[in-house]
């Protein structure tokens, strides 16, 4: 299967999730007419997704995998979910950053892919509870040398959880003592009435403590993420600066958001030009 094959069929399977979620169902036929592809194509592509855990196979197309608010699915889980969009949300929120930026990176996928987007901006210190985010960095330096303007990498401790996050209180302590220009966060779910909220209770305290010690908080979250609620809500909307996200996100999304944030991106669209989010003047 060629590169443009695989592109078209990670789109065609983005378009099944979101008629899934908007839907409540979708069924084979509808698809194969909607998206103008075999049967057997259609099958493949639910086979694929319900593999991801995204949604659920039923005699004769799909539902939405109903997950409890306390679910946490793994680094790899996740690492498969939305990568096209993940990419591009990692290339427009590292244009917020400085070169000299005193920056932090929550646990995800989604941050995981913005580090690897960081490695040539330089002299940052990068503050971060992520074993995946540290190891970006350290791997980098380990195979080229530390060069001058490598990033100087301070990973908290705390215990581990399912997304490789460091958390509990020796990170919350850590994280307290430390104040960066720009947080860069990662959630499981984003909506209007629980803010953002994650299924892990450790996590969330670490969370807010990560937004505490922050000046500046961007969200950084593919479109699927928006109405997902977790068990434990850790900030409001109000506390985000910026949100980065992917043209994937509703119409009436991006109007609610804008109401409550004071900027929103959407990574490949005309907004996606701001400045950098760099230190702050005295």
């Amino acid at each position: 299967m060629s590169e443009n094959q695989n592109l078209l069929a990670e789109q065609r399977r983005a378009l099944i999730v979101d008629e899934v979620r908007r839907r409540g169902g979708v069924r084979v036929n509808e698809l194969t007419r909607q998206l103008g592809v075999s049967d057997m194509t259609v099958r493949r592509d639910l086979d694929a997704l319900a593999r991801q855990g995204v949604l659920e196979k039923v005699h004769g197309g799909a539902v939405p995998v109903v997950e409890a608010s306390t679910h946490e699915p793994g680094f790899e889980a996740k690492s498969g979910l939305e990568p096209t969009a993940k990419e591009e949300i990692a290339r427009a929120a590292a244009r917020l950053v400085a070169p000299g930026s005193a920056i932090a990176l929550s646990g995800g996928t989604t941050t995981y892919t913005l580090a690897r987007r960081l490695l040539e901006v330089p002299d940052l210190t990068v503050v971060t509870n992520s074993v995946r985010v540290a190891d970006v960095f350290h791997t980098a330096q380990r195979t080229t040398g530390r060069r001058p303007g490598a990033a100087t990498v301070v990973l908290t401790g705390g215990v581990r959880t399912p997304s490789d996050s460091l958390v509990g209180p020796v990170a919350d302590r850590a994280i307290a003592a430390l104040h960066f220009d720009v947080l860069f966060l990662g959630v499981h779910g984003i909506s209007v009435e629980a803010g953002l909220s994650t299924p892990n209770l450790a996590e969330a305290e670490t969370n807010r403590q990560l937004v505490r010690s922050a000046r500046r908080v961007v969200v950084v979250a593919d479109h699927t993420k928006w109405g997902t609620v977790g068990l434990s809500s850790f900030a409001a909307l109000h506390e985000v600066d910026t949100l980065v996200t992917d043209g994937g996100l509703p119409a009436e999304a991006r109007a609610e958001i804008s109401e409550r944030l004071r900027r929103l991106v959407v990574a490949g669209e005309p907004e996606d030009d701001e400045e950098p989010e760099g230190p702050e003047e005295d």
